[in-house]
């Protein structure tokens, strides 16, 4: 019985040489015509030229952990000079009368809390950036097993999903979604207060006997798995122009009835969208991992308790930003990016290892951002002029055509012709992190991450001088790396 699989990944290239960019390759060229239009003036000068060229082409060829010698060179560069100016330290104005006294630190620092209400007789949590726009709902979903699902339904699941992100491409005004997938060790306590909160003391004595011996029996030691899919929505490209924040989450509130209703067919069940005081204890467990019992007890007991109105309950004391790591309150942080996707067709249980729970606290987000449907096809196109440049280079160059420069050619076409299909076009990447208590296990912690993600067939790369943003990314709060990016 052969086992079905799915895939359609394929990296973004550009028309040029060497593995370079289009700009990157143009500039090599200008380069080698200054240099032969300088021979062709006077010989004596082009040996001057020839030394730094070596130099500038070393740097643009070299690979060194996953990017350009250039490109490793610049981010250290950054990254000491951040430090000179003190950027990668956070010290939280916790005891000081500020306006800005309890914010986020980073990337997170533009971003607010608001509270919306639902039409639903409740309310939910937006986490709106400030300085961007950007409106950011978290809808809490749990997920079905694949495991014990018949091999048709999990083919409807995942044709439901590809049609549901596919959607987004005519909505404009949503720029990405983030799903993550997040796992916590549980001692066991979260049930015992569950069930203690939740017994009627004047109930009969057998019924809370035998909870109790329930209770007593459950595992000492559990994983808790929270799945949160956070849709990122731009007010400013809304069909009516909103002329303030609350009509602009008033607008936020329609269009998430609307994307909750397409998420029934995607093998998940809609638990309902994040409150602000579950954004609040989700953003401080995740800084502070010692403190989850508290929060998990605090939004049990009494969820009106955490303050909103500012991040006051959600804001680390202290957290510093290593080259390699992450400091915050009560822990220390790893974090990764997508470096590149699986070459080969997947299962649906290809993640499985990577998000399996372990004994640390671990995230891992998805991060999708659609493509226009108005310009899918065309970026498709310029797609398979470049893979078929390239091929062609490699043909007329090397007289062959290497078997991965041909793959890649035949995914090429075969996302073109699926557009035309009505398929729709996302470009996706991968965050994950991992948490620890006692720095003595982050060794530890990090290698099994590693090794669940090459288990999955993904090849992770540590976010070297972006730990913070990278951590940042895998929180509800609407954080795109390259957006960001792309904008500085």
């Amino acid at each position: 019985m052969t086992q079905r699989t799915y895939g359609g990944w394929r990296r973004k290239r550009s028309i040029g040489l060497l593995g370079l960019g289009f700009t990157s390759t143009m500039l090599l060229m200008a380069s080698l015509v200054v240099l032969m239009l300088v021979m062709f003036v006077d010989q004596r000068y082009a040996a001057y030229l020839v030394p730094p060229l070596v130099v500038l082409f070393a740097l643009a060829l070299v690979p060194v952990q996953g990017t350009s010698l250039l490109g490793f060179v610049l981010t250290r560069v950054r990254w000491w000079w951040a430090t000179v100016l003190g950027r990668t330290r956070y010290r939280a104005g916790v005891m000081v009368e500020h306006p800005r006294a309890f914010q986020l630190p980073g990337v997170l620092a533009p971003i607010t809390l608001l509270s919306v209400e639902d039409g639903r007789n409740g309310r939910f949590g937006i986490a709106w950036n400030r300085r961007l726009g950007h409106m950011t709902a978290t809808i809490l979903v749990s997920s079905n097993s694949v495991w014990l699902a018949e091999e048709s339904d999990v083919d409807t699941w995942v044709a439901n999903w590809h049609n549901w992100l596919a959607g987004f491409g005519y909505m404009p005004w949503v720029p990405w979604i983030a799903v993550t997938v997040e796992s916590s060790p549980d001692p066991g306590a979260t049930l015992r207060d569950k069930i203690a909160a939740e017994v009627d003391p004047d109930s009969p004595e057998p019924a809370r006997r035998i909870l109790g011996e329930l209770v007593s029996l459950a595992p000492a030691v559990s994983a808790q798995v929270e799945t949160r899919i956070s849709i990122t929505f731009d007010p400013r490209r809304f069909p009516t122009n909103p002329k303030g924040r609350m009509e602009a989450a008033a607008e936020v509130n329609n269009f998430l009835n609307q994307i909750e209703n397409g998420l029934g067919g995607c093998g998940v069940s809609v638990i309902g969208r994040a409150t602000p005081e579950q954004l609040v204890a989700t953003v401080r467990s995740a800084y502070d991992p010692a403190a989850r019992g508290v929060m998990a007890q605090m939004l049990d007991a009494a969820e009106d308790g955490i303050e909103t109105a500012n991040w006051s309950e959600a804001t680390p004391v202290a957290a510093e930003t290593l080259h390699d790591r992450y400091i915050h309150d009560s822990g220390m942080s790893v974090a990764w990016v997508w470096q590149q996707a699986p070459r080969t067709h997947v299962t649906s249980t290809v993640l499985s290892q990577l998000l399996t729970p372990t004994r640390w606290n671990k995230r891992t987000t998805l991060l999708f951002r659609p493509w226009p449907a108005s310009s899918a096809a065309r970026a498709l196109e310029s797609q398979n002029t470049a893979a078929q440049y390239k091929s062609e280079l490699s043909a007329r160059v090397r007289h062959r055509v290497s078997a991965r420069d041909s793959q890649d050619l035949a995914y090429a076409r075969q996302a073109a012709r699926e557009e035309t299909m009505g398929a729709g076009l996302v470009q996706m990447s991968l965050y994950t992190s991992v948490t620890v208590e006692n720095p003595e296990e982050l060794d530890r912690a990090v290698s099994h991450t590693e090794s669940s993600a090459e288990t999955s067939r993904i090849r992770l790369r540590r976010a070297w001088g972006a730990q913070d943003v990278a951590f940042a990314t895998t929180l509800p709060l609407g954080i795109c790396p390259p957006y960001l990016a792309q904008r500085h």
